[in-house]
C-alpha cells in the first residue's frame, strides 16, 4: 500500500504565502516523479507543477514566478511554496506521485498515487 498525505492548506489573504507538503509512505522502492494538481469549484483538475527524480521541474504558466516545487528525497516529500497568492488560486490542491512499489507480491514500476487533497482559499 502506498499513501500520499498532504498538509498546509489554509485561508490566506491575496498577496500572501503558503507552503504545501506531501509525504509518501508505504512499500516504495523509488519515486519517479511527484507533483501538484488543483481543482477549483466548477472547473477541471489542472496541472500546477511537477518534479522528477533528477529535480527537473515543470509548472503551469499561471503559477510561474510565484510557485516553487521542491522535494526531499530522504523524506519522500514534495513541497509547493506558493507566493503572491491570488483569489484565482483558490482550489483543492492534490498531490500525485508515480512510484515503483511492491503491492502484495507484485512489483509495479509505474504506480500512480493521489492524495486526498488540501483546500487553499485566497480571500480577503
Amino acid at each position: 500500500q502506498v499513501q500520499l498525505v498532504e498538509s498546509g492548506g489554509d485561508l490566506v489573504q491575496p498577496g500572501g504565502s503558503l507552503r504545501l507538503s506531501c509525504a509518501a509512505s508505504g512499500s516504495i522502492l523509488s519515486i519517479n516523479y511527484m507533483g501538484w494538481y488543483r481543482q477549483a469549484p466548477g472547473k477541471q483538475r489542472e496541472l500546477v507543477a511537477t518534479i522528477t527524480s533528477d529535480d527537473s521541474t515543470n509548472s503551469a504558466d499561471s503559477v510561474k514566478g510565484r510557485f516553487t516545487i521542491s522535494r526531499d528525497n530522504a523524506k519522500n516529500t514534495v513541497y509547493l511554496q506558493m507566493n503572491s497568492l491570488k483569489p484565482e488560486d483558490t482550489a483543492v490542491y492534490y498531490c500525485t506521485a508515480e512510484v515503483s512499489a511492491v503491492i502484495g507480491d507484485v512489483l509495479d514500476r509505474y504506480l500512480e498515487v493521489w492524495g486526498q487533497g488540501t483546500l487553499v482559499t485566497v480571500s480577503s
